[in-house]
């Protein structure tokens, strides 16, 4: 057994070895994460709202 992969399934040796997550399984929930993220982005388009927030600055009230 190669070290790399002995550590790798470090958090996951309570599980039985057929049902822990392998890397392939990772990569495919952050892909499924950035995908999610991306449409949701593409949906709302918030971008005039994060110009004003964090780009623009605030007018002094007087």
């Amino acid at each position: 057994m190669a070290i790399g992969s002995a550590a790798a399934s470090g958090p996951f040796k309570f599980l039985r070895p057929r049902i822990r997550p392998q890397p392939t399984d990772i990569a495919a929930a952050v892909s499924w994460g950035v995908a999610a993220t991306v449409s949701a982005l593409w949906l709302v388009q918030p971008f005039d709202w994060l110009k004003k927030q964090f780009f623009e600055k605030p007018e002094p009230e007087n």
